[in-house]
């Protein structure tokens, strides 16, 4: 196991000696101490190893991960988890905004609450907040699944494409385009799968589901005064 503390090394440091880690390395196990509200903390990780941040971090905290499974134990700035391709992330506290922004897989785990635009263009990314998000969650979402345990605030899935969207409690408001939705049987099957991948105790019935009335795919005439 590695050990860095960015009150001794500079971040620049530690993102280059995850980033030399390949496939099949011996220090699949990586400790970050004393983050310090720091911007840009293993960022471009690209091999399946641990690593665990103890403490809060800034912006873009776990950006463009792909195989590892990176854990902050603290509060994380805003895109934390941004353009991620693969792996798991995993934050112990609440995330600013755009959380998991335009990322294409893998699994974000947010224990507090999202802030605005959680999973903003998400294109494949599932998304579990164990609290509640802001306004705009899931705006623009092409594909991929969220999980909102609490709460979401106004225009959720606003102008969203085909990605999927569970809430359990209060809606503030519907974006352009988003509608609730019927809760089937493989609906219920594939939140449970969520639920548990990301560990947590919750009743799949007690959600309600949304996605995109697909109205706004197509140009239509009878709108071209709103274009």
């Amino acid at each position: 196991m590695s050990e860095y503390d960015l009150q001794k090394v500079s971040i620049r440091e530690v993102n280059q000696a995850l980033h030399d880690l390949t496939d099949g390395a011996n220090d699949t196990e990586i400790t970050i101490s004393n983050p310090g509200g720091m911007h840009n903390i293993a960022c471009g990780v690209d091999s399946p190893v641990s690593v665990k941040i103890d403490g809060h971090t800034g912006y873009y905290c776990a950006g463009m991960n792909k195989l590892a499974n990176i854990e902050v134990n603290g509060n994380v700035g805003t895109g934390v988890a941004e353009n991620m391709m693969s792996g798991t992330v995993r934050v112990r506290g609440n995330a600013s905004q755009s959380a998991g922004a335009t990322a294409h897989g893998g699994l974000l785990v947010i224990e507090g609450d999202a802030a605005a635009r959680c999973g903003i263009s998400m294109k494949g990314i599932d998304i579990v907040v164990k609290g509640s998000v802001g306004h705009l969650a899931a705006f623009m979402g092409q594909s991929g699944r969220m999980v909102v345990c609490g709460d979401a605030g106004d225009a959720l899935g606003d102008s969203l494409y085909e990605a999927r969207l569970y809430v359990k409690g209060k809606v503030k408001s519907l974006g352009a385009d988003c509608i609730e939705k019927e809760m089937r049987p493989e609906h219920l099957e594939e939140l449970k799968a969520l639920l548990d991948a990301a560990g947590m105790d919750e009743d799949p019935k007690a959600f309600k589901r949304y996605g995109s009335a697909r109205q706004l795919y197509n140009f239509k005439v009878d709108n071209m005064s709103a274009y």
